[in-house]
């Protein structure tokens, strides 16, 4: 297939209509926390597909948070693509102008351009392009944007409890000009509790200091866990790794703290570790310092934040260089880019982890965008990538779906 084939048919979107979108979908205001949060977006986005006559609907997942589909049907049973990104974005944080998007020098700035409304446009973008230049392919061509990845990922968890199923998936994440992310590990984080006993500092003989109960995980932690996770590692995704992010604990200075809590990220290598693995580990060495100390007294759980429905969690993914999904979108980025595309592990968490794991779908990310500004105050995005990627899209459905 050649770029002049793949623009015959993504050019039937202009660039103007992507940095439209990208821009209408900034200007409202979809953030974690906020009431009715993707709602606005998400019928925005289906109001765009609306007007070309493109079958979609929204999905109510209850507490106020939606999701949105849209589906160009095949005519010959052939193999399905999903083209699936999130709606909601983090708050503005100490970004100005985050729901006021504008150019600068050629370059889209706000909050959600490339994480992840630019994306959105490229995959809006792509079911429109075929729309409009009336190709119609073997397989089904599907869109979703659901809700809350920013956290417990409702949006997915409901797609794929619905029965909702293509033969692959590509997330839209940002992952830059040519990379394509064919791994990425999974993700908790994890709160422990030490409860110590609250006396005046006057007396605190006859307390428990928790800060220093505390103190004595993290040294365990490092000592004991650290050293086994150096040792797990693969080739895309690096080594297993956990952080201490966040302690809290006391109350004043003149009192023996009575609680301390400390926040663990841990990210973890799918083939190698499990979320049961990795759990059973921490739980040991709280139970290790317990038999050795009649005073330490520890419990783990998911920061709330973090916490998935039921029992889903934060699953990674890998991929084969050698699938057919994977092997040609990585040849369709090299024929829109014109030059070598780059395999890579993802180096955040993505909803790919549960389309592979809960859904067994084959499950890749690649969109465009700077992953680096995602989340900052300077969050921005090169309307030309969105083009880009959207042909990117268009190619890869032609090939995958069989036209």
């Amino acid at each position: 297939m050649t770029l002049k084939d793949i623009k015959r048919i993504g050019l039937t979107v202009s660039l103007q209509e992507l940095i439209k979108w990208t821009s209408d979908m900034v200007c409202i205001p979809s953030y974690s926390g906020m009431p009715m949060q993707e709602k606005a977006v998400v019928e925005y986005i289906q109001s765009v597909f609306s007007i070309e006559g493109i079958e979609s609907w929204i999905e109510d997942l209850g507490e106020d948070r939606y999701n949105v589909y849209a589906r160009l049907p095949g005519n010959k049973g052939g193999p399905s693509l999903m083209l699936n990104g999130h709606t909601d974005t983090v708050p503005a944080y100490d970004m100005e102008k985050a729901f006021e998007p504008y150019m600068e020098n050629g370059i889209l700035h706000g909050r959600g351009t490339s994480d992840m409304k630019g994306p959105l446009s490229a995959m809006i973008g792509t079911l429109i392009a075929f729309k409009r230049s009336n190709t119609v392919l073997n397989g089904d061509l599907l869109f979703s944007a659901v809700a809350d990845e920013e956290q417990g990922s409702i949006g997915a968890i409901t797609l794929l409890e619905k029965g909702i199923r293509a033969d692959a998936v590509i997330i839209g994440e940002a992952m830059g000009q040519d990379s394509i992310a064919i791994a990425q590990k999974g993700l908790e984080w994890f709160e422990f509790t030490l409860h110590g006993k609250t006396v005046h500092g006057g007396s605190q003989d006859k307390g428990v200091n928790a800060i220093l109960k505390a103190t004595k995980l993290i040294n365990a932690l490092q000592d004991n866990l650290e050293p086994k996770l150096a040792a797990r590692e693969h080739p895309l995704m690096g080594k297993s790794t956990f952080n201490i992010g966040v302690i809290n604990g006391g109350t004043q200075l003149s009192t023996v703290a009575g609680e301390c809590k400390v926040l663990m990220d841990r990210r973890f290598i799918p083939g190698i570790e499990t979320y049961e693995s990795i759990y059973s580990e921490l739980a040991e060495i709280v139970d290790d310092l317990a038999k050795s100390d009649a005073d330490f007294k520890c419990t783990i759980k998911i920061v709330g934040s973090s916490v998935m429905k039921d029992a889903y969690r934060h699953q990674g993914m890998v991929q084969s260089e050698d699938s057919r999904l994977v092997q040609i979108l990585k040849s369709n980025l090299e024929t829109v880019i014109e030059k070598p595309a780059n395999l890579i592990g993802c180096p955040c968490w993505t909803d790919a982890g549960l389309f592979s794991h809960y859904g067994n779908m084959p499950a890749v990310v690649y969109g465009p965008g700077d992953l680096s500004s995602c989340h900052s105050k300077e969050e921005y995005i090169d309307p030309s990538s969105i083009q880009e990627s959207q042909m990117v899209y268009i190619a890869t459905a032609l090939e995958f779906c069989v036209h």
